[in-house]
């Protein structure tokens, strides 16, 4: 037995993170990545600092801030949000930023300066709850806040968040002031782009076991790879669209905060050697079902599929769909049914993010990477997990696994360049890493 103890305290844990922020990326990525710099500079670092947080991490768009108090939790996120709405009264440009925040109090076990638990995922959990521009807090906060702050907390009810045991009974705070009520209209909501956009929400997993939850979010990544390859369509991204993972959906609203004309939602249901696919497209702004079907086949067919409700799904929204496009959104990154698996689980592993579940989730690609070495989104992953390892401090040799990433990154580039996904990964890795090849990387993604 091990003689470590672990270090665990209470702490009041923020989350927090930008309303279609892939949406905003895909727009303008220059003009976002700059406006966002001078918002963390001018707004949110420093009333993190003035209320004593302590910013654990950023994961791109997102913020995970740990306080002593939760009245100064509550109040830092209050701060943050009424100053983002009086920023976005006025905006310059019609591409506003706003947050959504979550905050939770609870145990937290502490290493290397990080902080995981039930705390922090319930935390990330609430966020996802909230609005745009919004604050979410559980009970145990509103508690604590409550007569020790002039807020309104709004209750919304026992809520199952997803991989929480129990109900967690959610409040959010009213934000009484006309720029927060400006924040919330429809007429601030993001312009539709010059071409037909589509989310993909995530898809319910009905086939009775949790276990299975890998598999039903791994299609939907595997059909918003395939619609990603049609060049007129304007597809989400998975980390935007999967906020909305154990939510209750309402369609229009999705459209407007991620400024969508399409939103495609489904289910999987794995059993016996068989899957079976039910996909409905709906118009985000009139909420009208435009088409619906269902896909039955093997656990060996599941690839084609995939290709069904994609090409299907382009079909619907453009009837002139031109072959060769067809043929594009359903090339392979792999034909291998275990390397596929594993992979599933592997990307399933890495999150939430923490030392464990990255090393857990390399071991699993690496498997899958031996099976077939040609694996393009395998090799990106691995590559991603090899660069959170370096920059976390979480390597033992950290310059071997400095070259590992660059290696892998510029094999996933060879294997899938034409895979989006697979083109930003490993290009964000070698401009940390290495900007050998990063810069033309990046110009060959912007015009694609």
């Amino acid at each position: 037995m091990s003689g470590e103890r672990v270090e665990r305290r209470l702490a009041a844990i923020l989350a927090a993170d930008v309303v279609g922020y892939s949406r905003l990326i895909g727009f303008d990525e220059e003009g976002t990545l700059a406006a966002l710099k001078a918002i963390r500079g001018e707004v949110v670092d420093p009333r993190i600092a003035e209320h004593k947080g302590r910013i654990v991490k950023t994961t791109g768009d997102g913020l995970l801030v740990e306080f002593a108090s939760v009245v100064d939790a509550v109040r830092c996120a209050v701060k943050v949000q009424r100053e983002m709405a009086e920023r976005n009264a006025n905006p310059l440009s019609d591409r506003r930023i706003d947050f959504r925040i979550g905050i939770h109090q609870g145990d937290v076990v502490v290493e290397d300066g990080d902080i995981f638990g039930d705390g922090v995922n319930i935390a990330a959990r609430l966020e996802a709850l909230a609005k745009p521009g919004g604050i979410c807090t559980s009970a145990r906060v509103q508690e604590d806040a409550s007569g020790k702050l002039e807020l309104a907390f709004v209750d919304l009810g026992e809520q199952q968040l997803k991989n929480i045991a129990r109900p967690v009974r959610v409040y959010t705070i009213r934000l009484d002031t006309e720029s927060a009520k400006a924040s919330s209209s429809e007429e601030q909501t993001l312009p539709l782009p010059y071409k037909p956009s589509i989310a993909v929400l995530p898809f319910a997993n009905l086939s009775g076991d949790p276990e299975q939850e890998y598999f039903a979010d791994g299609m939907v990544e595997e059909i918003i790879t395939a619609l990603s390859r049609i060049r007129w369509l304007f597809v989400i991204a998975r980390n935007s669209s999967f906020t909305y993972k154990g939510r209750p959906i309402d369609v229009k609203e999705v459209g407007r905060d991620l400024g969508v004309r399409y939103v495609l939602e489904g289910s999987v249901r794995k059993a016996a050697g068989r899957v079976r696919i039910t996909a409905q497209l709906v118009e985000a702004k009139s909420g009208a079902h435009l088409w619906a079907d269902r896909f039955d086949g093997s656990v060996e067919d599941v690839f084609d599929l995939q290709d069904l409700v994609a090409t299907s799904v382009a079909g619907v929204i453009e009837p002139a769909l031109q072959a060769a496009e067809i043929a594009r959104s359903v090339s392979r990154p792999t034909q291998d049914l275990t390397a596929y698996d594993i992979y599933l689980r592997a990307v399933a592993t890495f999150f939430p993010i923490g030392k464990e579940q990255v090393c857990h989730a390399l071991v699993l690609l690496e498997q899958a990477i031996a099976i077939d070495g040609h694996y393009g989104p395998a090799l990106c992953w691995a590559a991603i997990c090899c660069w959170q390892m370096v920059t976390d401090g979480w390597s033992d040799e950290p310059q071997a696994a400095r070259r590992r990433a660059i290696t892998l990154a510029r094999q996933a580039l060879e294997a899938a360049s034409d895979d989006p996904g697979v083109l930003a990964n490993s290009t964000f890795v070698l401009a940390w890493l290495s900007f050998d090849g990063a810069l033309e990387n990046e110009r060959r993604g912007l015009h694609r």
